[in-house]
C-alpha cells in the first residue's frame, strides 16, 4: 500500500469481472470523479477507501426485467361488481361477447393509459388488451 496525496491510495484491489472490491472492507467499489485533480477514482461508500483507477472508463451493465402486465391480472375481475362490462369486444379465444374492462398505467414509459379486458366465460377467462 503505497500513498498518494490527500487520501488516495494505489493497491491492487481484487477484481471481479470489472467489479473491484475494498481491501479493506471487501464492500464493492464504486466509482467517483476527483473533483479537483480531474482523475476518476473508485470509492468505498462503508470506509474511506478511496484509489485511482487505473483506467478511465467505466462499463455500466443496466438490466430491465418486462413483466407481462396480461399474466398480473387476476382472473377473478370477473366477479367483481363495480367492474365495468362490454359486449362490443369480443373474447379473441372463445367469441364470448361479454368482458369486464378497466383501464391502467402501463408500466411500460412510452405507453399511457391502456384498457384491459378479461373474457366473463368462467372456462376461458381470457384476458387481452386492446
Amino acid at each position: 500500500l503505497s500513498q498518494r496525496g490527500q487520501g488516495e491510495a494505489v493497491v491492487s484491489t481484487q477484481s471481479t469481472g470489472g467489479i473491484k472490491f475494498c481491501p479493506e472492507c471487501n464492500n464493492m467499489l464504486y466509482p467517483k470523479e476527483d473533483k479537483e485533480t480531474k482523475r476518476l477514482l473508485y470509492q468505498c461508500q462503508n470506509c474511506e477507501h478511496r484509489e485511482r483507477a487505473d483506467n478511465n472508463c467505466i462499463y455500466v451493465n443496466k438490466i430491465t426485467h418486462e413483466i407481462d402486465e396480461l399474466q398480473t391480472i387476476v382472473g377473478d375481475v370477473i366477479s367483481d361488481p363495480t367492474l365495468p362490462r362490454t359486449q362490443d369486444h369480443p373474447c379473441p379465444r372463445c367469441s364470448q361477447c361479454l368482458a369486464v374492462f378497466f383501464q391502467a398505467q402501463s408500466s411500460v414509459a412510452d405507453q399511457g393509459m391502456r384498457l384491459y379486458y378479461v373474457c366473463c366465460n368462467q372456462q376461458c377467462n381470457h384476458k387481452w388488451t386492446e
